[in-house]
């Protein structure tokens, strides 16, 4: 692998497959392509507050600003639709031809609705800023028409995402329902998990902590309690129903398809089998979110992957070594309510409003991974700002 100049193409526009591209971007023997399919960077760790009435600057970064002053990378918007490994080159959507030497997928994961009837038609998401503002809009225009709040708010899923959501959903409808002065003297939010607990992987007094803050906020926690349908006026729960006209879906997700269209091979857990080197093939990598590995499913894994893939793909450029995988585990932080977070740090653990400032903490680190100091700032201060996308909410 020692050429004076090869083609590292990384599909994928998420936390793994642009850290790799700005790893490498600092050796001038290469030259990288970031494929991916969307124009903008999401920070998922802040959909939730998108979603309820926070600006879409923290949560949406225009990749290409990202890569403008690093011209050995170039950013295609297409989709990756299929592989020719004997001729490397990957052919897209469009019917572009991308060729490479190297070659990363980081593409990231997509919701799962396990085939539930009237699930992906009428339930609500937060995995994008589309499906952010979908809700919002929808949360305004409910309270606007019926001149009271939704019956019940449901959120079903009690993992990270669903409980960010639960803990802040409340308080921002009570927010709606006083700038369009109705009364709010109920609001109802529900968070519907399948497990016995709410955050199953982690430490039980993590889940206990975590569930004796929702409730205080006055979140009802159902447990043991499994999804059957979907229809427009009412979710049922174990058989029995829940009137409401807004589910939030965030309890499943499954692998991107590309690779069970391209011959890769999948885990039990539906992940790609990857070797010591994150390889799925020689001289294809497979990180992040795809991979079947220790901790995969998180952005600080992603991270993480990207800076070790670059590091390795560099070394055989040296004609050294590479380096075998070693998971590291990560620092778990939840916020759940104004605040408040938990934090998960080893063997260590921290509540309440000093685990949501290392929550801050971390969100800078990760904003500063991707950007120079000053628009990192700005990211980092844009969680501050509030946006909504009602008309009368916006004369305010």
């Amino acid at each position: 692998m020692s050429k004076t100049k090869f083609k590292a193409l990384i599909v994928g526009g998420g936390f793994g497959g642009i850290k790799t591209a700005l790893e490498l971007s600092h050796d001038s023997r290469f030259s990288i392509t970031v494929l991916t399919h969307k124009p903008t960077f999401r920070y998922y760790p802040s959909l939730y507050h998108t979603a309820t009435g926070g600006s879409r600057e923290a949560t949406s970064i225009p990749i290409k600003d990202i890569f403008e002053d690093y011209p050995s990378v170039k950013v295609a918007i297409d989709s990756a639709k299929s592989i020719d490994r004997e001729k490397k080159f990957i052919l897209t959507e469009s019917g572009e031809k991308y060729e490479y030497d190297v070659l990363v997928f980081a593409l990231g994961m997509k919701t799962n609705y396990f085939g539930i009837p009237g699930l992906e038609k009428l339930a609500f998401g937060i995995k994008t800023n589309t499906e952010a503002e979908r809700l919002k809009k929808h949360i305004h225009k409910h309270i606007i028409n019926t001149k009271h709040p939704d019956l019940n708010y449901v959120v079903v899923g009690g993992g990270p995402s669903g409980v960010e959501l639960a803990g802040v959903l409340g308080q921002y409808v009570k927010k709606v329902c006083s700038q369009h002065g109705v009364s709010k003297a109920s609001v109802h939010v529900d968070l519907v998990e399948a497990s016995p607990r709410l955050l199953p992987i982690m430490p039980k007094i993590v889940s206990s902590r975590v569930s004796r803050n929702l409730r205080k906020l006055g979140v009802k926690i159902y447990l043991n309690s499994a999804v059957k349908s979907l229809s427009d006026d009412e979710l049922m729960v174990n058989d029995k129903p829940i009137r409401s006209h807004t589910v939030i879906w965030t309890a499943g997700t499954s692998n991107n398809e590309f690779f069970t269209n391209n011959g890769f091979q999948i885990s039990g857990n539906r992940k790609v089998r990857v070797d010591q080197f994150l390889q799925a093939e020689r001289g294809i990598y497979v990180i992040g979110d795809n991979a079947d590995t220790p901790y995969s499913g998180l952005a600080q894994t992603a991270l993480y992957d990207g800076r070790y893939i670059a590091e390795n793909i560099i070394r055989l450029a040296n004609d050294d070594y590479p380096i075998p995988y070693e998971a590291k585990r990560p620092v778990y932080v939840l916020p759940a309510g104004p605040n408040w977070a938990a934090v998960v740090w080893g063997r260590f653990y921290f509540f309440g409003r000093l685990g949501w400032w290392l929550r801050r903490a971390a969100d800078f680190v990760a904003y500063r991974d991707y950007e120079p100091w000053f628009k990192a700032t700005k990211h980092w201060f844009a969680e501050y700002k509030e946006e909504d996308l009602c008309p009368l909410c916006d004369q305010d």
